[in-house]
């Protein structure tokens, strides 16, 4: 059965450190603040940037359950390179220009955000918090009027989460091989408002997540109560987007066989927008467009699907040279701070998604570690535009930085 563990404030001193001791990160520095306190536990009042969560939200998870977000695949550098390639772009900072109102919004498809941070697609969301999972991140989307994608795969609804976000929210759609389980995802998800549906196609079958097998076998639980049967197969799970449909001849979720006459398919079954999420090559988004697409997601599934050890912020720019405006191109995939959301800006990105930081925030506090997660990104973004002479998210352009990428 599925264990809960206590809240991270309800913890030892002496119990949190032994924990975070097995963190590289951690054991390495001392410059953790709250690690250094007399305090029991970490407050939230103590996270200074979204990695102060991550070790906060490994000492609350299971095993099984941090393999799970933490994993890529093979060596898991692409997840690692994902964020280091930012550091290869440099932000050229202007002076005497008049910054002393910082406008963040954007907007898509003719509606205004507040911010051009989003919250991706995170799966299982009740894995991570099993108290509020989806509708804690969609509760905080709503406090922050933030864009939220809501997985295909999660552990609540679309109608409860819309309705936690208080307005529609964005659904990532996973194919099937059977054109009707497909069909009835969609019209579910069209049904509940769904302005926007992102189909992703890095989700190939067979991938090797060895951080995530290597942390299932340190899990000693039986998992029952998430896992039907003790499967991980998200078609047997309780996923509430396949409810009412026969998915009993499905054989692969991201079938392999998925082409370009699948995609004009869709594209006749969908109503509302069609985003096409996991595009790293300009061919490829040029030719989606050509199809139909009305936006694209740069995304390599947060290094989780493919050991390419290409970061997203590389492919961003070629992806955008493809698309020349045409369409509104997201990005996400190491976005750990709020000048990587400013270089991705600058290098094309119309909006920046955050996948990771958003379930640590979850994991250690809540809907209340979401909203500081999201606080600390449109600071920090802030600031740097300031520093950068660019008073809106229009005047970031890509003469704001030096880029160094292959």
């Amino acid at each position: 059965m599925l264990t809960l563990r206590p809240h991270p404030q309800l913890w030892s001193r002496r119990w949190l450190l032994a924990r975070l001791a097995a963190v590289p990160a951690v054991a390495a520095t001392s410059k953790i603040a709250w690690a250094e306190t007399e305090t029991a536990a970490p407050s939230l009042e103590q996270m200074l940037n979204v990695m102060d969560f991550e070790p906060v939200a490994r000492a609350a998870l299971p095993p099984a359950h941090w393999g799970y977000i933490a994993t890529g695949v093979d060596d898991d550098r692409t997840v690692a390179i994902n964020h280091e390639a930012f550091s290869r772009v440099e932000i050229r900072s202007r002076r005497f220009v008049d910054v002393s109102h910082v406008d963040l919004s954007v907007k898509m498809f003719g509606v205004a955000h507040p911010s051009p941070v989003y919250m991706s697609a995170v799966s299982r969301q009740r894995a991570f918090n099993p108290a509020e999972g989806e509708l804690g991140t969609a509760r905080a989307a709503r406090t922050h009027s933030t864009l939220m994608l809501l997985s295909n795969v999660s552990t609540t609804s679309v109608e409860d989460v819309s309705e936690a976000r208080g307005g529609p929210v964005w659904m990532q759609l996973y194919a099937t091989d059977d054109w009707e389980v497909t069909k009835g995802v969609v019209k579910r998800a069209e049904l509940a408002g769904c302005p926007a549906i992102a189909l992703t196609v890095d989700n190939m079958p067979g991938r090797n997540n060895e951080t995530l097998l290597r942390s299932m076998r340190e899990d000693k639980r039986v998992c029952t109560s998430c896992h039907v049967d003790n499967s991980h197969n998200p078609l047997r799970q309780h996923s509430p987007m396949y409810e009412g449909l026969d998915v009993s001849r499905v054989k692969e979720l991201s079938p392999s066989a998925v082409s370009w006459d699948y995609l004009d398919r869709l594209r006749d079954l969908v109503s509302v927008k069609l985003l096409i999420k996991g595009i790293v090559t300009g061919e490829d988004a040029a030719t989606c467009v050509e199809h139909g697409a009305d936006g694209l997601i740069v995304s390599n599934h947060g290094g989780r699907n493919e050991e390419t050890l290409r970061a997203t912020i590389s492919c961003l720019p070629e992806v955008a040279a493809a698309v020349a405006g045409r369409v509104p191109v997201l990005v996400d995939g190491g976005v750990r701070r709020g000048t990587d959301v400013f270089k991705a800006l600058a290098l094309g990105a119309t909006a920046v998604g955050i996948g990771r930081p958003q379930v640590w925030g979850l994991a250690a506090f809540g809907q209340k570690g979401v909203e500081a997660v999201l606080d600390i990104y449109d600071r920090e973004l802030r600031v740097i535009m300031r520093q950068a002479g660019t008073p809106d998210i229009a005047s970031i352009k890509p003469a704001s930085v030096i880029s160094h990428l292959a």
